[in-house]
């Protein structure tokens, strides 16, 4: 393990260490990152400040407040059709006289941002539109703190070459809990990492159970509150697909050496297991803002960030093995991800096409992964390694996303026809 690449975040290292209060970007303000992210700042004024925000613009009212608040010099929105309800909720909230903040709007908006003059960008947008930010933050020099997992995912080479040793701080709870317990040994003391799933809503059902769920059912998660697109993920287990490759790439363990069991608690975030023996298992009450603080403040730690443990009250911790028959996405996502180059932007986005047929009613659950599947054996691997480009990343999602609505209405016609 000794002569394998640096780990693209590795707690050992601290990028471009930090003299008083932080100044932050957060892309995606007005999602569940953004928004906790942004309560960490306000309890925390003299150790972050945050200077610019963006968000899709969808919710521009709470955009302007975000701004208001924070006093930022600058916002973003992906729609531009946004800008005129942004500015007059801007002006709405800002005194007579006193100067709004710069408004950017487009689909290079966010990537604008994540390229200017600040200390750390808290990638927090969903979806692999997330790639072009941490490209430009990782060129900027700015330390990036990770919970857009798509990026790395689509465009694993391409962040690799751009990201130094340490740039990349995750925000993901599983992948926050491996980084601490990373520090704990060298990466030739690990034997294998031990990522954790709550299991979601439909844990203990069968494949034949899951193929009457509706998505009402897939949206009821047992313990996170996350967006539509993330929750059935959860349900599907497509995340810790996807979390499993985002650790072989953060910390450069092969993808035999990283292991999944289902939690049900959802307490202990993931494991390190070392090699004499001892597991080290990061452990917190469910709450983003553990993650995040990590992610904005590493090397050191947030007094109160999140909540902790009454020990003083007894409560059962469960793990049981993974059921991949019901649940075939993690080894699908271990194929991709060792087949590399656009399979797995091939992969995120025939299963975001896939989700959205699925919460239209167009798709039953079971037919989530049954089409990803598909999609994916069609699918060859151009653009391998160190060749991917951005070009190589968006035709690939452009086919997959064609293809998997294509499979997705023949679906929909057999069972229509199945039920006549």
């Amino acid at each position: 393990m000794s002569d394998s690449p640096a780990p693209l975040a590795d707690p050992h290292i601290v990028f471009d260490p930090s003299e008083g209060r932080r100044d932050i970007v957060v892309l995606g303000s007005t999602g569940s990152i953004g928004t906790q992210a942004i309560d960490l700042v306000l309890r925390n004024p003299g150790r972050f400040r945050v200077t610019a925000l963006s968000a899709a613009g969808g919710r521009v009212d709470l955009l302007a407040e975000q701004a208001h608040r924070l006093r930022v010099r600058a916002v973003a929105v992906a729609r531009e059709n946004a800008v005129p309800a942004l500015r007059d909720a801007l002006r709405a909230r800002y005194g007579t006289g006193e100067p709004l903040p710069e408004i950017l709007a487009g689909p290079e908006a966010a990537t604008q941002l994540a390229a200017s003059e600040c200390h750390t960008v808290l990638n927090g947008i969903t979806g692999s539109i997330g790639l072009a930010p941490t490209l430009a933050a990782l060129e900027a020099g700015r330390t990036l703190a990770l919970a857009n997992k798509e990026s790395l995912i689509v465009g694993g080479p391409l962040v690799k070459a751009l990201a130094k040793p340490g740039q990349i701080i995750p925000v993901d709870s599983e992948h926050a809990a491996l980084f601490q317990a990373l520090a704990a040994g060298t990466r030739a003391d690990v034997r294998k990492l031990v990522v954790t799933a709550s299991g979601g809503p439909f844990r203990g059902r069968t494949r034949a159970e899951l193929s009457r769920v509706t998505p009402e059912d897939a949206l009821a998660h047992p313990t996170w509150a996350m967006g539509p697109v993330i929750t059935v993920n959860s349900a599907t287990l497509v995340n810790k697909g996807l979390e499993v490759i985002e650790a072989h790439l953060l910390y450069d363990i092969p993808f035999e050496r990283i292991e999944v069991v289902v939690h049900p608690q959802s307490y202990v975030h993931s494991m390190v297991e070392f090699t004499d023996g001892s597991t080290l298992a990061q452990a917190t009450p469910p709450d983003m803002r553990g993650p995040i603080a990590i992610g904005i403040g590493w090397p050191e730690r947030v007094p109160e960030a999140a909540p902790a443990f009454d020990w003083s009250t007894a409560s059962t911790w469960e793990f049981f093995p993974l059921d991949e028959e019901a649940f075939p996405s993690v080894a699908l996502a271990r194929q991709v991800g060792e087949r590399g180059g656009t399979a797995p932007a091939v992969f995120n986005a025939a299963n975001e096409e896939c989700v959205d047929a699925f919460l239209a009613g167009r798709l039953p659950f079971n037919g989530i992964m049954d089409t990803v599947t598909a999609v994916v054996g069609e699918h060859g691997t151009p653009g391998r390694g160190t060749s991917l480009t951005v070009t190589d990343v968006l035709e690939a999602e452009t086919w997959a996303r064609a293809r998997a609505r294509e499979l997705a209405v023949l679906e929909e016609k057999a069972t229509a026809e199945a039920r006549a």
